[in-house]
Order: C-alpha cells, then sequence, then structure tokens
C-alpha cells in the first residue's frame, strides 16, 4: 500500500515552478512500494521472501518459482476502504473513499518432469511467469481546517514577489509573486514594495483539501527453477508503470467578526493545482531461496533501483474575494500557462533476507527483513533555463538530490506471517508488518508536508484449495500517520510585519483496509 500525498503548495516549497511537482515528497512517493499481489500473500503479511509458490513472490524474491510444481492461471479483484481522520488548530475532520481494484493477474507455465525424468534431471522444475502486482494505490482522500491569526500563505506570495520583483510584473507565469499580485491579493506601496492585504492577525479560516488516485503496477516477466530441491534460483524483469492524478486546494476565509483592519475588504482566496503524473520504467530483481531440511528455508533478494520515466502536467490557478470582486487566474481562461515537465527518475534498491519454518502439513512460519537504502533516490532534469529561478534545470535536480541524501535514509522492514491447514483443503492466515521511519532527523525537521513512514500491516485470511482450482480471501489493515504545514514563507520577503510565525501543523492519522480475493486454476 502506497499513498502520494504531495504538498498543496510545493510552488512555495520549492520557490521554482520547474520544481513544483517534482520534490523530495514526490521521491519517497514513488519509491515507498509494497506488493499488493494475491489474496493468500496478503494473509500472511505477504512475507514472502522464502515462502514461494505464489504469484506475488515475482515482485519480492522471484525464486519463488522454483516452489511451482504446475502451471496456473489466476486473478484478483480487490477492494479499498481508505479513511483520513485530521487535527488542525484543534479542529478535527475525517475523510473517506472506496474503490474497486485489480491487485494482480498472472500466468505461469511450469515444466515438472516425473518418474525416472524427474530423478535423473538436476533441474527438478522450470518456470515461466507474466503478469501484474500492484505495488502502490495512491487513491486517498484528505480535508482538514482551522483558524488561524498568527500567519497566512499569502506572506508566501508576498516574499516571492518581493525577493523576485520582476516575476509580478512581467509575463505571465506560474510564480507566485505573478499569481498573488495579478489577483489582487497583493497590492504595493509607494517604495515598489509588496504586501498581502489579509487582515489574517483577527482571524482566517484556513482549510486545506486534496483527492488524489492511481497507483503503481508493475508488469513482470520472470523465470525460476528448482535444482536438485535444495537451491531455487529465479529473475524477475519489472516494469512498473505509474499513473496519478491529484486535485487540491489551499482556501483563506476572513474569519467571523474579523472587519477591523480590513481596508481592501478582503473575503477569501483559493489556491489549487491539478496534476497528472503518468511514467514507465525497468528494473530487475534477482533472488535465492535454499532448503536447508525440510523444516528450514531461507532466502535472499537483490532489487535493482527502478529507472523511470516521467511526464508531468500540472494546472495552477488562484482566485481572490474582495470588494465582492472576484479575480482569478486560471489555465481555463488563458490567463496562466499550462506546465508540463519530462524528467527521470530512480528510486531505491532494496534487498530482502527471509526464512521459513516448515511445520510438516500443519503449515508454516516465516518471516521477511527488508532493507531500503531512500538517500540513494536520484533525480534527472534535461537541459534548459528555469527561468522563475535562473538556474538549470540539472542544478535544481543535484541541489534536491543533495537534500534527498540529508533528509532521507535507510529503513528496515519487518513481514511476519503464518499459515495453518485446518483440514486437507482449508488454511487459515495471520500476518503482521512494520515499516520502519525513512526520515533522517534533519528530514523531520525541516519537512513542512511529511509521514513518519512507519507504518504497521495487521493481516488475515483464509484458503480453500483444491485439485485444479483454489480461491483465497485476504485482508490488510494499514495505519500510519502524516503531519503537515499547509504552507511555508521565506520572511526574508517580507515586509508586512516583523513577526516569523511558522504555519500551523496537521496530523493526519489513516486508516486503510485493503479486501482481496483470488482465484485460480491450476493445470
Amino acid at each position: 500500500m502506497r499513498n502520494f500525498g504531495l504538498v498543496l503548495l510545493p510552488a512555495i516549497m520549492m520557490g521554482s515552478i520547474a520544481a513544483s511537482a517534482q520534490d523530495i515528497k514526490e521521491a519517497y512517493n514513488l519509491s515507498n512500494t509494497t506488493v499488493q499481489g494475491t489474496a493468500r500473500s496478503m494473509g500472511f503479511g505477504n512475507a514472502l521472501g522464502s515462502v514461494g509458490g505464489d504469484f506475488s513472490s515475482l515482485s519480492v524474491n522471484p525464486a519463488g518459482l522454483g516452489i511451482y510444481r504446475s502451471s496456473e492461471i489466476e486473478i484478483t479483484p480487490s477492494l479499498r476502504l481508505n479513511a483520513a481522520s485530521s487535527d488542525y488548530t484543534g479542529n478535527t475532520m475525517t475523510d473517506n473513499i472506496n474503490h474497486f481494484n485489480f491487485n494482480n493477474f498472472g500466468l505461469v507455465f511450469t515444466n515438472a518432469p516425473k518418474g525416472r525424468r524427474y530423478d535423473h534431471r538436476s533441474w527438478k522444475t522450470v518456470s515461466l511467469a507474466f503478469g501484474m502486482n500492484r505495488l502502490a494505490d495512491f487513491n486517498q482522500n484528505y480535508t482538514y481546517q482551522g483558524t488561524n491569526n498568527s500567519s497566512s500563505a499569502s506572506l508566501a506570495f508576498e516574499s516571492d514577489a518581493n525577493l523576485n520583483p520582476t516575476n509580478p510584473t512581467g509575463n505571465p507565469n506560474n510564480s507566485l509573486g505573478y499569481l498573488g499580485y495579478n489577483s489582487y491579493l497583493l497590492n504595493q506601496n509607494a517604495a515598489g514594495q509588496y504586501y498581502s492585504i489579509v487582515p489574517y492577525g483577527g482571524g482566517v479560516n484556513q482549510l486545506k483539501s486534496m483527492q488524489s488516485n492511481g497507483g503503481i503496477d508493475e508488469y513482470t516477466i520472470s523465470l525460476g527453477g528448482n535444482y536438485k530441491e535444495k537451491l531455487m534460483l529465479g529473475v524477475t524483469i519489472g516494469i512498473p508503470r505509474l499513473d496519478y492524478q491529484s486535485s487540491s486546494y489551499y482556501q483563506e476565509t476572513l474569519a467571523a467578526g474579523n472587519n477591523a483592519g480590513n481596508p481592501y475588504g478582503f473575503n477569501s482566496f483559493t489556491y489549487s493545482q491539478n496534476l497528472n503524473i503518468t511514467g514507465a520504467g525497468i528494473n530487475a530483481k534477482l533472488g535465492a531461496i535454499y532448503k536447508i531440511s525440510d523444516i528450514f528455508r531461507i532466502g535472499a533478494a537483490f532489487h535493482s533501483p527502478t529507472w523511470y520515466s516521467i511526464h508531468d502536467v500540472s494546472n495552477l490557478g488562484i482566485s481572490t474575494v474582495h470588494n465582492d470582486t472576484v479575480a482569478t487566474l486560471s489555465v481555463d481562461n488563458g490567463s496562466l500557462p499550462q506546465n508540463r515537465f519530462n524528467y527521470n527518475f530512480a528510486t531505491p534498491w532494496k534487498g530482502v533476507l527471509s526464512g521459513t519454518v516448515m511445520l510438516n502439513n500443519f503449515g508454516f512460519i516465516t518471516l521477511d527483513y527488508e532493507y531500503v537504502d531512500y538517500s540513494s533516490m536520484r533525480y534527472q532534469y534535461p537541459g534548459g533555463i528555469d527561468y522563475s529561478t535562473g538556474a538549470t534545470f540539472q542544478q535544481e535536480a543535484d541541489a534536491m538530490n543533495q537534500t534527498i541524501k540529508k533528509t532521507y535514509q535507510g529503513a528496515s522492514n519487518i513481514r511476519l506471517g503464518g499459515e495453518a491447514k485446518i483440514s486437507k483443503d482449508f488454511m487459515a492466515r495471520l500476518g503482521f508488518g512494520y515499516y520502519g521511519n525513512a526520515y533522517t532527523a534533519y528530514g523531520e525537521s525541516t519537512a513542512n508536508s511529511y509521514y513518519t513512514t512507519q507504518r504497521i500491516d495487521l493481516c488475515a485470511g483464509l484458503g480453500f484449495h483444491f485439485n485444479h482450482f483454489y480461491t483465497d480471501l485476504g485482508y490488510v489493515h494499514s495505519m500510519y500517520q502524516g503531519y503537515e504545514q499547509p504552507y511555508t514563507i521565506d520572511y526574508s520577503g517580507v515586509v508586512s510585519t516583523t513577526t516569523t510565525a511558522l504555519a500551523p501543523t496537521a496530523k493526519i492519522n489513516y486508516s486503510l483496509n485493503n479486501i482481496a480475493l483470488t482465484m485460480g486454476v491450476k493445470f
């Protein structure tokens, strides 16, 4: 399960139009993936590193193909029930979103000799597999709101206008200075300085809303085999496809009773962003499982980085209401340009170690340890100059990559699960997952929007397996927290106040539920 909660005001945070979508938060969201494949694997926490015999293992440890003894075809539809509750300046809100999807589909061809051919052949089985496993799901809504009298997001527009004085009156662009001045959110004094018209000292109601959808589906081509019933080896070529859409807006409205010190008749302003990110990548996974005895197995796998080619399109907009007059800048009315940007991105590498205890005909207990080096994430931008900053795009990418190294660290993930064979055809499963914190102390202290990245998964499942047909039911309940400031302000460009108050921080609790049903046929 994965979430793609981009910052509402990335241009405010980054101070760069080209970097408005490609921020360090996006890097983490593209990289933090967890296989959501079959209902069977979900039931025991996706601890697939040394269990094998499941199509989801192609995206964890492809050596699991060496466990297959027959060919099969399967499909896994799923239902996701996602909820988010927020707390901002003491005000709480909840959001829910439900949607139907497919976790995976797969086809495995297995060559498994019998009789004398089996006895005389070193490679006992060889399997070739094709299909898809879902690695991330971005379907999510959250909203928070509250009253604030210590700062306003309009100060970020003010700062940009004063630090980059050619932006407000230049050609139409998406700089904050231009948006603020031309929507009449900013005014200009006799000295030529820009200042906000928002009388936030008397209180403004602040609201942020975010809706997103899409996901990452990894299409796999895998080859694996079983050598002398002792060593299983496998390789997967993964082709992940990224699809993400989001619609977000931030709004400030004059609080009730706040009419003093409002010479411009300010009522409200709304800053919005629509974002569409698409891309495709390629990676490789190598794995091995060694059968120490009939009871113990160990496994190891290495995941290369995924090299993505990404295209994003973003539309910004702002609307200010004052003195009963509405001023709107948007792509739709032709007053703002649409942002289009192509770039490359490399996710971190992963390593997986695993061990399984087979309980004869009673089932198994299995454990995975996964290490992900998030500090190794990298952006690569094309040639050209970002005219809003004067820097080349690659200089911005280099600076961002350095920030990534300071912000992120390696994270350790633990997956524990088991399967109990209740009868010949019926199995019950339980699982647990803990996903560690990828942020350094620096990252948590400087990011204005982040997840703690510590997540807990509670898993359960049932299975009915017959000679040529099987069906599994799996359930995963995920819990984690996010923290977000709706804006940040560079006070070195603010002239309307001497205070340097930070925006309040919203705390968001996420509760995500995934229910899946796998149906498969062996042949």
